[in-house]
């Protein structure tokens, strides 16, 4: 069931469900791909056609954000819960490992990637990670070459958004891919290279004020969730944008 917060239609899963539909669509002949947007995300799609239909057009759309949980209270149609790309990622690690499917990584500044595989193998031994490739590319031709040449069953496609959402869906037909899955930065947090917030400010949705507390100069973008905000709330009282 999707629920359609400021024009963009979310899928209403918890995390063992949005773990059990990457299943489906791993056993599915039919290539697709998984968008993870937050608040900041969807104030960008609000204005921007393109990114909207191409979120829209994804196979699962995850709400990574507690901006986008909180928002679709506000409006009166409230997602289960927050499934945050990293934690979905990390989870489905256990997955690939046990039904032995391949994982391709891409993006991140050169080297991170390579850590970042080295971490996700301590976390399952049985991982098979068939290959890695930063995010500092100018020609995707190049790129596309090398993940066919894998032909991995999942892509972790970590080129931060809209960028990221962009080249699934336009070579959503030229991978030798199962599953693409857009992740932002997550590969530096499994690298170890940029640090999540305590626990208690996640489960307090209070993880932007960590970030803008460790990376200042974020503060131009993170003046988009309390725009968003606003916008919801406008939403809420006098209708129009769904």
């Amino acid at each position: 069931m999707k629920i359609q917060i400021m024009g963009i239609g979310f899928d209403n899963v918890t995390m063992d469900e949005a773990l059990s539909r990457a299943s489906d669509l791993l056993a599915s002949p039919e290539p697709s791909y998984c968008v993870t947007p937050n608040s900041e995300i969807v104030y960008v799609a609000m204005e921007d056609e393109k990114l909207r239909d191409i979120l829209n057009s994804a196979d699962l759309v995850l709400p990574d954000g507690g901006g986008v949980v909180l928002a679709s209270r506000i409006l009166k149609t409230p997602l289960k819960q927050k499934v945050a790309g990293v934690d979905f990622a990390a989870e489905l690690l256990g997955i690939l490992a046990r039904e032995k499917k391949t994982l391709y990584l891409l993006g991140a500044k050169p080297g991170i990637a390579e850590l970042a595989a080295q971490k996700m193998l301590l976390l399952q031994p049985e991982l098979q990670i068939c290959g890695m490739h930063d995010g500092y590319f100018k020609e995707d031709r190049e790129v596309l070459d090398l993940i066919n040449a894998q032909a991995p069953d999942v892509l972790f496609v970590c080129l931060g958004a809209p960028r990221q959402e962009r080249f699934m869906s336009e070579h959503l037909h030229d991978l030798k891919v199962r599953l693409m899955i857009g992740l932002g930065g997550s590969l530096d947090s499994f690298a170890g290279t940029v640090k999540r917030a305590p626990k208690w400010m996640i489960r307090l949705n209070l993880e932007w004020l960590y970030r803008l507390i460790k990376e200042p100069r974020r503060f131009g973008r993170m003046l988009r969730l309390p725009k968003f905000l606003f916008a919801v709330i406008q939403k809420r009282l006098h209708g129009g944008r769904t």
